[in-house]
């Protein structure tokens, strides 16, 4: 039997060229749109300047309108806006711009954390220089992200090199505060642009200029070297050798761990121990096997008669063989393990197992700042050079002043958010970036030019030194910092304890903080 209503609305004339103007409809209509899509780029911008890479989800570049763009990153909203807030105060031309370049959107490990205490740093100079006696060129901070393990730092370093023109007036970068490819790789990139740069934490040594080679015109640190910092922690710990032995990682192209394996190496000739080996992995955040490794290391520490470990990795495989010594064999021998600043990731690591630092092993590291530093207390006070309790005290009262209303506030800051040291190095950063903007700008003139400002870092010394909150920046021809106060700290299973200061020439500098002559 026939379908009556198949065929009234298939069969009849009527319904045949309704059916087809339809059917032609919605062929027009999805090639419309199918074309449109395949022709009209994807809006990937997140604000000016910042858009999201083909293939990421991550917001980066320079967020060139200054307004507090925080890059999707909530815990940095308010440090953010506060910026962007002193920014806005900025008129009349008489300013001159310092980028913050960092990974403003990495993940765990404490990266979140010290991020925003570098950024609270740098605001908290910025405030403090805008004041300052009226002093010019007034400074205005941009943001600038190079992503998770700074992926895109090279499309965020293209940016910065097109912006010291009307109206960013770029003319310093700091933040730049990891060892590693990417980070050498901006820093090439920008000063052989001309453009001065101030490292916060970068540490390792061949990121830096020297009197046989200077690879970075225009680069200048705030941190001692990795060298420096073995020397200043073995000098303090009055290390035996002879009962000390080396553990360190194999991969290679990391300069943080290459430098520090060989500083510690060069300490450690006369161990008769052969140095045990770990391989991390390609993403030195990722927990990979190396746990699996340190646990039968932990066995070999065992049988030997050390007393002192040597440490030289990244934080993630430094907590994971803390967490394999802590369950060692031979609880009833005590170890001490000293390793570089990577440690002061540990702090705000939840994954490290405190109870370890309570099982006869302590584990100190040399950290770039600390707020116990400058601070007499107890039977502890400060040395007489090197640094000074008031620039210190300078820079708690700058923090608390920019935190409050109408320019703050910043996001949490205190005893313990301070402990891991960034904030302090970051804010000592601005200061010299500052310092050498305001040296090279002529008289009446708005600011400086741009290749004259990293040419203010030879007189950088003596009685023109940086007065820093982490202690004097007294910087040689090279724009290294000579004898740089390195503050011993011991983990424990609640806060980060500061020790002592150590010094990489066995003592504090002179009054005068001359750096001798390097050959």
């Amino acid at each position: 039997m026939r379908n009556p209503l198949r065929y009234r609305v298939f069969y009849t004339a009527r319904q045949k060229i309704v059916t087809s103007t339809v059917v032609l409809a919605l062929l027009v209509w999805g090639t419309f749109v199918v074309v449109d899509r395949a022709t009209t780029p994807e809006d990937r911008s997140c604000a000016p300047g910042v858009e999201r890479p083909q293939g990421s989800g991550e917001c980066v570049g320079v967020a060139i309108a200054g307004d507090g763009y925080d890059f999707g990153q909530p815990h940095l909203a308010p440090v953010a806006a506060a910026i962007g807030r002193e920014n806005a105060t900025l008129r009349g031309g008489r300013y001159a711009t310092v980028a913050l370049l960092l990974p403003l959107t990495s993940t765990g490990g404490g990266l979140p954390q010290k991020v925003l205490h570098e950024l609270q740093g740098a605001f908290a100079e910025q405030y403090r220089a805008n004041r300052d006696n009226n002093q010019t060129p007034k400074i205005r901070l941009l943001l600038a992200n190079t992503g998770k393990d700074n992926v895109h730092w090279k499309r965020t370093v293209d940016q910065l090199k097109t912006l010291t023109g009307d109206p960013h007036r770029l003319r310093a970068v700091s933040g730049i505060a990891t060892s590693n490819a990417a980070v050498r790789g901006a820093v090439g990139e920008l000063t052989k642009a001309g453009i001065a740069v101030v490292g916060t934490t970068i540490t390792a040594d061949d990121i830096a200029n020297g009197p046989r080679r200077s690879p970075f015109p225009g680069l200048a640190r705030v941190s001692p070297t990795n060298g420096d910092e073995a020397r200043a922690l073995a000098d303090f710990g009055a290390v035996d050798s002879a009962k000390a032995l080396l553990v360190h990682d194999t991969r290679t192209g990391d300069h943080y761990t290459d430098t520090l394996k060989n500083a510690f190496s060069t300490l450690l000739k006369k161990s008769p121990y052969e140095p045990q080996l770990f391989t991390s992995a390609e993403d030195p955040n990722a927990e990979g096997t190396t746990a699996n490794t340190f646990r039968q290391i932990t066995h070999l520490v065992c049988d030997t008669r050390a007393e002192t470990v040597f440490f030289a990795g990244r934080h993630t495989q430094l907590r994971q063989f803390i967490n394999a010594l802590g369950a060692r064999g031979c609880k009833e021998r005590r170890f001490t393990l000293l390793t570089g600043d990577e440690a002061s990731y540990l702090g705000a690591d939840r994954q490290l197992d405190r109870e370890a630092l309570d099982s006869g092993l302590t584990v100190r590291y040399a950290a770039l700042a600390h707020p116990d530093a400058w601070r007499a207390a107890g039977r502890y006070a400060p040395p007489r050079t090197g640094g000074s309790p008031a620039a210190y005290a300078e820079f708690l009262r700058m923090l608390g002043e920019a935190s409050k209303a109408p320019t703050g506030p910043i996001g949490p800051f205190g005893p313990a958010t301070l402990a891991d040291g960034q904030a302090i190095i970051a804010y000592d950063a601005m200061a010299l970036a500052v310092r050498a903007i305001r040296e090279a700008t002529p008289p009446g003139q708005w600011g400086p030019a741009v290749a004259d400002v990293g040419r203010q870092w030879p007189q950088v010394k003596g009685p023109l030194k940086v007065e820093g909150a982490s202690g004097w920046i007294c910087l040689d021809n090279y724009g290294n910092p000579y004898n740089k106060a390195v503050p011993v700290v011991e983990l424990t299973n609640t806060t980060p304890k500061f020790v002592a200061l150590a010094w990489p020439e066995g003592k504090p500098p002179a009054d005068n903080c001359m750096p001798p002559r390097r050959s």
